[in-house]
């Protein structure tokens, strides 16, 4: 089958692995000569790139198909593709529940969508769950942005957290060699790009599986080492990685950060709750008082850094006053910014068998608590910018207001200010803070830092 003036369209739910792959995939599809669709509707491929970590992304995924799989019977060159953590959790049952797709392929199979897509073409429908070793991928990806890029350093991951689907979704870790990481890096700094985030399900698990150790038995290659090997690539400007488990995070790693001069001041550490006994049934492995000397290491070696996390609430057996212990933390840290998410039970996963599951109500009662709490702190954090000059690299037009640029600061803080985004996009702007949100700034440019030319 011809694919020359065929058009794509992704659709993407979920974390920035999963936005990764969506862009190797897109890069993939391109080769292959499709061309990108805005309007699904006009798409003669439809890929849904999915998450299975709570219910509703799933539901969601279902009720998108339901539209396209109608479609297909007026249009039956239609090509229908679920990818991603649904796919792999649901494998041949995605086929009986919707009939009419043509691939369903796990998140680890990304890279060989082409090979895949063929046999689709071939006249066969498709799944592809098996447990793969991850090949090197030489497709550009299309990315969605010019300005920053995700660089995946370690998939899958080997802890046994009781709520989280990932593991059997995404597989045993597998780490990128350094040398790999640091091409691909390079590759982007050549083509323009001045911030990469490396990305796993668990950073800091990065290189316990390449051979390799020294006498004394420490690997040649932990994250930090890579850090330290990649961080002077050329036309890259800032360097950031997410995410991190509190398990394995060492104050040699921060010690790096504190450094490194491209790497930004912000960490992405979730802990999820702030309960010892409900981290032990999380199986998380650390506890809340570990968690609170990983951030006052932070704090030592770089007291303005941005800490943002993820919080579970409403997980089987949580009492009022354990509960209570996840707001103590909140209130005691003051995150910058704190991803909330209601328990919910997956498919697979040993908490979702567990009798003492919560009430919808309470979950609620409790993620609006504290959400409330949340937005009180991150608004305390955000005064400190007030007056303050802020390195922002401008990425977008602000889509609500023509005459303004967006971009982030090193810390990760969302920054409005007033420019023409031909001339500043992807430009490192110093601008002087003068309104203050919970979550974004507003300011004036006072200097624009060319940034050397590769």
């Amino acid at each position: 089958m011809t694919t020359s003036n065929r058009r794509y369209h992704i659709t993407t739910f979920g974390c920035q692995m999963n936005k990764a792959d969506s862009e190797r995939m897109a890069g993939i599809l391109e080769d292959m000569g499709f061309e990108f669709s805005e309007d699904p509707n006009n798409a003669d491929l439809i890929l849904y790139n999915t998450c299975t970590i709570r219910d509703n992304a799933e539901q969601k995924v279902y009720s998108y198909l339901g539209r396209q799989a109608k479609r297909k019977h007026e249009q039956p060159d239609l090509t229908l593709v679920v990818a991603g953590c649904v796919a792999q959790q649901e494998g041949e049952a995605l086929l009986r529940r919707v009939p009419e797709l043509d691939l369903v392929m796990g998140p680890q199979h990304a890279n060989r969508l082409k090979d895949l897509l063929e046999s689709v073409f071939a006249g066969n429908q498709v799944v592809a769950t098996e447990a793969v070793h991850i090949m090197e991928d030489i497709t550009q990806a299309r990315r969605d942005s010019t300005v920053t890029a995700w660089v995946n350093v370690i998939y899958g991951c080997n802890e046994r957290c009781t709520y989280c689907v990932v593991p059997n979704v995404r597989g045993v870790e597998q780490s990128r060699t350094p040398e790999a990481v640091r091409a691909e890096m390079e590759e982007l700094g050549r083509l323009g790009y001045k911030e990469i985030t490396l990305l796993g399900q668990n950073i800091d698990a990065y290189g316990r599986d390449l051979p390799g150790a020294t006498p004394e038995g420490r690997h040649l290659h932990t994250f930090t080492d890579l850090l330290y090997y990649v961080h002077d690539v050329p036309g890259v400007e800032r360097i950031r990685f997410a995410t991190s488990h509190p398990r394995y995070f060492t104050e040699r790693l921060i010690k790096a950060c504190a450094e490194l001069p491209k790497v930004c001041e912000h960490f992405h550490i979730p802990f999820q709750s702030g309960d010892n006994q409900l981290l032990k049934a999380m199986a998380r492995g650390y506890t809340q008082e570990k968690y609170r000397r990983i951030i006052d290491t932070i704090r030592r070696y770089m007291p303005d850094a941005s800490i943002s996390a993820d919080a579970i609430v409403g997980f089987p057996g949580e009492t009022e006053e354990q509960f209570e212990n996840t707001l103590k933390l909140v209130d005691d840290i003051g995150f910058d910014q704190l991803n909330t998410a209601a328990y919910s039970p997956r498919p697979g996963t040993p908490a979702a068998l567990w009798e003492n599951q919560l009430s919808e109500e309470t979950k609620s009662d409790r993620l609006q608590r504290l959400n409330h709490l949340v937005n009180v702190k991150a608004a305390e954090r955000s005064q400190r910018y007030m007056g303050r000059i802020e390195e922002v690299l401008v990425e977008e037009q602000n889509p609500k207001d023509q005459t303004q640029v967006m971009g982030r600061t090193r810390g990760n803080r969302l920054t409005f200010f007033k420019g023409d985004i031909n001339e500043l996009k992807g430009q490192l702007v110093k601008v002087k803070i003068n309104e203050v949100r919970a979550f974004s700034l507003t300011g004036e440019a006072i200097e624009v830092r060319q940034a050397i030319p590769v």
